[in-house]
């Protein structure tokens, strides 16, 4: 029997389209705890026929991406123009207290990129560990940014244009945002919400 990270490569290798080999790499570091460079290696003591899709899917994994929703994001993040952000780094405020996983970190301007999706945020007790994490963010002075998978393939330029704009929001002092007109004085009180 072939150790795992063989049979995985070799699997990949069969495969002509992208996707399949995305889900069973991403698959197998995730979920079948392998290590990418482990992968890396594995791949590149083998033939080289039928590793091109395998070797430009690592890059994703190695980077950090641990779904196709994520090398999706990473794909969506290089049409931004934005600085890279890390990859499901975990973040811990000033006493070493768990904030969160985000799946993308823009630590300049302290901004978090979730993609949540529907299966994995939305049953009730799911639901409420999003928002706990969420209120982690806040309390430790981060911006989250939430996009649905579904929408990094179908409005991959609206999400990339999203990004830009939570990041360079990010950017802005308080007194620019006032300046902008968007403080909450400015606001008519019954557009107020």
């Amino acid at each position: 029997m072939a150790p795992l990270a063989r049979a995985v490569l070799d699997a990949c290798r069969r495969f002509t389209a992208r996707d399949p080999v995305r889900a069973l790499l991403t698959e197998a570091v995730q979920r079948g705890r392998l290590n990418p460079e482990a992968l890396i290696r594995e791949l590149e003591a083998g033939s080289d026929r039928g590793s091109a899709l395998p070797r430009e899917v690592l890059r994703d994994v190695v980077r950090g991406a641990r779904s196709v929703a994520e090398i999706d994001a990473m794909n969506v993040w290089r049409l931004s123009g934005l600085p890279e952000p890390a990859w499901n780094q975990p973040l811990r405020d000033e006493n070493g207290e768990y904030i969160g996983t985000p799946d993308g970190y823009f630590k300049k301007v302290r901004l978090a990129w979730e993609i949540d999706s529907y299966d994995f945020h939305f049953a009730k007790e799911d639901y409420a560990k999003t928002l706990d994490r969420n209120a982690r963010y806040a309390a430790a002075g981060i911006a989250v940014l939430q996009t649905l998978p579904s929408r990094l393939r179908t409005e991959p330029e609206e999400v990339a244009a999203e990004l830009r704009a939570a990041y360079e929001a990010r950017q802005l002092t308080s007194t620019q945002v006032e300046d902008a007109g968007l403080g909450q004085a400015n606001i008519p009180w019954e557009e107020r919400k």
